[in-house]
């Protein structure tokens, strides 16, 4: 485990834990979870760390993208959380809950986005979900 700096992401003061195992060839750590906070990194990216504890850069990506879906309180009559995990179910795609309101989808490249973004259309246009591909922003550290 490692700990990503997310003040480069406008959220001073915070840190995020990574899985990490080395690669084979030594020369990184594979990001083996669904970074739920910092931007430019997914599953399967090779990232170099400082010390024991700290990641600091980016090696590789791995071609996969992660989808973060955060739903507000209060929660509308017409709560989508079900049909999104069945809509994430259905495509095969791996996803990570932390507590019951905030998600991260694994994407691997050519996957059929559209069931999974149209369980959450609804949510979306009536501002009770936010959505964001975690490569919106390149991955840096302070």
């Amino acid at each position: 485990m490692a700990m990503v700096d997310l003040a480069p992401f406008d959220l001073g003061g915070m840190r995020e834990q990574l899985w990490l195992r080395r690669t084979e060839e030594g020369g990184g750590y594979e990001v083996c979870c669904i970074p739920f906070y910092a931007y430019g990194l997914a599953l399967g990216d090779v990232v170099a760390k400082s010390g024991e504890d700290t990641v600091d850069g980016l090696i590789s990506k791995s071609g996969r993208r992660a989808l973060r879906v955060f739903f507000a309180d209060p929660r509308p009559p017409a709560d989508s959380r079900s049909e999104l995990r069945s809509a994430v179910d259905s495509a095969g795609l791996l996803s990570e809950w932390n507590g019951d309101r905030h998600v991260a989808i694994d994407v691997p490249e050519m996957s059929l986005m559209q069931p999974v973004f149209d369980s959450v259309q609804e949510e979306i246009q009536n501002g009770t979900a936010f959505w964001e591909w975690s490569d919106a922003r390149n991955f840096g550290s302070a």
